[in-house]
C-alpha cells in the first residue's frame, strides 16, 4: 500500500515523539523501468515500523536492513540498485531498471 508524503512523515513524526529511532529512505534516481517514482519514501523504525515505499517490495528487505545501520550509526547512506550488479538480481530488481534509494536518519525522540 502506497502513502502519501504527509502520512509518512506524520507517523514518523509520532515514532519520534515516542522516542522511536527512526530514518526516511527516499528514492532519489531512476532509470529505465522503475516500480516507483523519484521521491517515493518509506519511514522505517527501530521496532522495524514501516510506513510507505520505494520499490513496491523488490528492494526494501535491503533498504529496511541498512536502515537499521542508519539509525545505529546516524551515517547515512545511498544505496544503488540495478540489473547490471548481481546483487539486484538476487533481491529481485528484474525489472530492467535502475534505482538510487538515500537513507538518513532523522530522529530519536531525544
Amino acid at each position: 500500500m502506497s502513502h502519501n508524503f504527509d502520512e509518512i512523515i506524520s507517523a514518523a513524526s509520532e515514532w519520534i515523539k515516542s522516542n522511536k529511532k527512526v530514518a526516511l529512505a527516499t528514492v532519489v534516481s531512476t532509470w529505465g523501468s522503475s516500480p516507483r517514482p523519484v521521491g517515493s519514501q518509506m519511514a522505517i523504525n527501530q521496532d522495524l515500523e514501516i510506513i510507505g515505499s520505494v520499490s513496491g517490495g523488490c528492494i526494501e528487505g535491503e533498504v529496511i536492513i541498512e536502515a537499521q545501520n542508519v539509525m545505529n550509526t546516524g551515517t547515512p547512506k545511498l544505496l544503488k540498485f540495478g540489473v547490471s550488479n548481481k546483487e539486484a538480481w538476487d533481491i529481485g530488481l528484474a525489472c530492467g531498471g535502475k534505482v538510487e534509494v538515500f537513507i538518513e536518519h532523522i530522529g530519536d525522540g531525544k
